[in-house]
């Protein structure tokens, strides 16, 4: 039965920590729901890392007013947003922190309507927005909220009724919606990810389970490993000058876990972006403060102080702009510069050679954040960047992060990487913006791929039955061979996707294929195509064999 009737900065913060300590905990599952068998970033990694960088964000300060904490949530998120599922995830949270906007405390009816203010703010993200989805879920679970808050407008218990009861019947229906899930026998896995955080939202609310919720248990990752991720330089300002970071280990004996928050209530007063996590074993501590000492002082209270680091960020800031002064002051910007994701070194290489400023590290397995791309923009010396995401997963986070960045951006939606370097090469330098987004969009679109990788779960797509551990290959992105070996699944690929009308086929291996299988292949291919040009290229991608692209 939850009792209370508004919600502060602090309570706020604490029902979105939960709800992220359930979603990491379930991360796997969420990501079994996908329905594509390759292996990708997944849904439920997306979600977490994202929600994982909010929380990081709302735990630099103790935020007592609602829409305070509902803005650090919003703007954590869009940094740390990964894949689409991601990207939705933090546009859910941008238009829930905008209806909050100057509240202190959230009324039933308010949060009802934030969370409606939030699904419309998603939807907008979306250009063609698909039903059946996280957005689905999200719309219908704030619309009978809504509803529910005109009935009852002081009344939580009765709101988080509906919440869950709501989001649990339309998430079910997801399979109705859309053909391919059903045909898996799964539901939508944004939608289960949403859910995972809402349940969180009421756990605490009701003070279910809490201390377990909040646990990040070592099947995650261990005290010790947890890294502290502190861009000092993307900070407006420094009002806490030492960054200070140390483990306490070997606790007192008479020490509980309220000693360890009180010990972050104390670090709380004295300085902001605090982080302590652990417990009685461990401790791993992080604070921006001014008086170090102190913090040191409070940490002896609790235990033994090892692996000491304190830095002076007011120096390091007063370096870094003095370099970024000076190179700033010798090349002025230059009319046009490129940014591409890629993984593997072969590709990294390539699309360097064809003149990209920026390479943005990630792909199938690993996502890259709003925050890596729009950093990666901004790094480039030029009036207009071209942006190419090279992945279907990463083409709305790098549209957020060209929103984001000062310049004149321009995100070609490129699928792979193998049109993102036909989209380079159609780069002309003595054209204008409009006349290279045309003619380098249309070059990457010509491009055909066959894309060779490896089933990660057993799966049922249109007719074909999939094993895990079968070969597959995807013509343009769509699974429509299966084979026990890469060579047959290659041959296939290409029955599918040469024409008579092609002149180049382009070979790319994965790191896990050596050169003289490679070339052994594409032989096979140039014999099989008498009038088509082959080439062969290291592409170092992981986990997929190979690359293939016709034009």
């Amino acid at each position: 039965m939850i009792q209370v009737q508004a919600i502060d900065g602090l309570l706020l913060r604490e029902m979105v920590l939960a709800g992220a300590a359930l979603l990491e905990k379930n991360r796997e599952n969420v990501d079994a729901l996908n329905v594509f068998p390759v292996p990708d970033g997944d849904t439920g990694t997306n979600m977490s890392l994202t929600m994982t960088s909010a929380t990081r964000e709302v735990n630099q300060k103790e935020f007592t007013s609602a829409g305070e904490a509902a803005d650090a949530l919003a703007k954590g998120a869009l940094r740390g947003a990964r894949g689409n599922s991601g990207v939705i995830t933090s546009q859910l949270y941008r238009g829930f922190a905008r209806a909050l906007e100057g509240v202190e405390k959230i009324t039933p009816r308010q949060f009802a309507a934030a969370l409606k203010s939030g699904a419309d703010t998603a939807y907008k993200a979306v250009m063609k927005p698909k039903e059946g989805t996280i957005l689905t879920v999200a719309r219908v679970i704030a619309e009978d909220a809504v509803r529910q808050a005109e009935l009852a407008p002081d009344d939580y218990d009765a709101l988080f009724n509906v919440i869950l009861t709501s989001g649990e019947k339309i998430l079910n229906r997801t399979p109705e919606m859309l053909p391919v899930l059903k045909q898996a026998g799964v539901v939508d896995a944004g939608g289960r990810g949403l859910m995972l955080l809402y349940t969180g939202y009421a756990a605490v609310l009701r003070g279910e389970n809490l201390d377990e919720l909040h646990l990040h248990d070592g099947t995650v990752e261990s005290v010790s490993e947890i890294e502290f991720e502190d861009d000092h330089d993307s900070m407006e300002e420094i009002t806490f000058a030492y960054c200070t970071e140390f483990l306490i280990q070997n606790l007192k004996e008479d020490k509980k876990d309220e000693d360890i928050d009180h010990f972050r209530r104390q670090l709380n007063r004295i300085g902001d972006c605090v982080l302590v996590v652990g417990d009685l074993e461990l401790v791993k501590v992080h604070v921006h403060t001014n008086d170090p000492g102190k913090a040191l002082q409070y940490g002896l209270n609790l235990g033994e102080l090892v692996n000491l680091k304190i830095e002076n960020m007011v120096e390091q800031r007063r370096e870094n702009l003095r370099r970024k002064a000076e190179t700033a002051a010798k090349e002025p910007p230059k009319p046009y510069g490129m940014v591409s994701v890629s993984l593997g070194e072969g590709f990294s290489n390539i699309l360097k050679d064809l003149g990209v400023d920026g390479i943005v590290e990630g792909g199938q397995t690993m996502n890259p954040s709003i925050e890596d791309l729009q950093k990666a923009i901004d790094a480039v010396n030029a009036e207009t960047v071209f942006v190419f995401p090279n992945n279907g997963n990463i083409i709305l986070a790098a549209q957020q992060a060209a929103e984001l960045s000062e310049k004149n951006v321009v995100v070609l939606p490129t699928k792979n990487v193998a049109m993102g370097i036909a989209a380079a090469v159609a780069f002309q330098p003595e054209l204008s913006a409009e006349e290279n987004m045309q003619r380098m969009d249309e070059a990457a679109q010509k491009v055909r791929t066959g894309m060779i990788t490896f089933a990660v779960r057993d799966s049922e797509f249109e007719d074909m039955h999939i094993n895990e551990g079968d070969i597959i290959g995807l013509h343009n992105g769509k699974v429509t061979v299966k084979a026990d070996n890469t060579h047959d699944v290659a041959l296939s690929l290409m029955r599918d996707i040469v024409t008579d009308d092609d002149g180049l086929i382009t070979v790319y291996y994965g790191a896990d294929t050596t050169e003289e299988e490679a070339q052994a292949l594409a032989d096979e291919i140039e014999g099989i195509y008498e009038d088509c040009d082959v080439e062969v290229h290291s592409g170092g991608q992981p986990l997929y064999y190979y690359l293939i692209s016709v034009e």
